[in-house]
């Protein structure tokens, strides 16, 4: 099969480099010459090119750009593509790109392969990445049956979980474990930049361990990826964080009124729930509507 990769990053670079290893032959467009080059040092891709019109003889081709690009280069790819092309993404907001791209290209399955690290570039790309992480797939109602297929095989042949659900809900559901997290860790650290006290500040940062570095990681990265998070999945974004911030004001508030029965039922409570939501392989396909 021919699969086209738009965008040789983390994500991208690390599909070509799976893709390669099942033999599939991989088209990747980037930007930058240099980046062309690494990917096909690194054996992430067979051809690199700038020139979007190289992907014409793809059957599938993934998007791996930042979210707020994927409109813009869909629709000068496009003109490009065999009626019979599958177009797919890898965004972590899909409700506005779904539903943008299907209009565009009937041939579009949003997709959200849920793996990542906090370094970016094709240097970091990294064979495996996705085996044994979900591979979230979003169709429509108007989401052509061969093309939603073949996007699922691709996403098994990764040895992902594949999950298929509606737009909104994935939009829903990550916005809880992915981008409210975020959100949180990244006030985290702006809170711990708010002490006023020099002295204190600095001994924080020199107290910092596990604790602090484990929580404050997704907060801390690359600043674009919050952004967009915000910017496209802006109403479960703002939910979210509205049941987060009632969540610490009724912790506050039972911390102000010394009920420590009540704060120790908060913990209890943590304690017994984590685990479900750390599961580090969940159930396969299963589907929500």
């Amino acid at each position: 099969m021919n699969i086209g990769i738009v965008g040789l990053g983390l994500i991208g670079g690390s599909l070509g480099l799976d893709f390669r290893q099942l033999g599939h032959e991989v088209y990747g467009v980037t930007r930058r010459p240099t980046t062309c080059e690494a990917a096909i040092a690194c054996g992430a891709v067979d051809y690199a090119s700038t020139d979007l019109q190289s992907l014409k003889s793809t059957d599938i081709v993934f998007l791996c750009t930042p979210i707020h690009l994927l409109e813009a280069i869909a629709l000068e790819l496009i003109p490009h593509l065999s009626p019979t092309t599958v177009l797919t993404d890898v965004g972590s907001v899909k409700g506005a790109i779904v539903h943008r791209l299907s209009a565009q290209w009937p041939n579009f399955v949003g997709g959200h392969p849920m793996a990542g690290k906090s370094e970016v570039g094709i240097a970091v790309a990294e064979a495996g990445l996705f085996a044994q992480r979900a591979y979230v797939i979003t169709p429509t109602e108007q989401t052509p049956p061969t093309a939603l297929a073949l996007l699922t095989e691709l996403a098994h042949s990764l040895q992902a979980q594949v999950f298929t659900c509606s737009p909104a809900v994935h939009d829903r559901a990550v916005a809880w474990i992915s981008h409210l997290p975020v959100m949180v860790s990244g006030s985290l650290i702006q809170a711990c930049l708010s002490e006023s006290d020099e002295t204190v500040r600095q001994l924080a940062q020199q107290f910092a361990s596990s604790g602090f570095r484990d929580t404050s990681r997704v907060g801390g990265g690359h600043p674009e990826l919050g952004l967009m998070m915000a910017r496209y999945n802006r109403d479960e974004v703002l939910r979210s964080l509205q049941a987060y911030q009632q969540a610490l004001q009724d912790l506050t508030e039972k911390i102000q009124q010394s009920d420590w029965e009540a704060v120790a039922d908060v913990l209890a409570t943590n304690y017994a729930a984590r685990p479900d939501f750390i599961q580090s392989a969940p159930a396969p396909d299963k589907a929500v509507s």
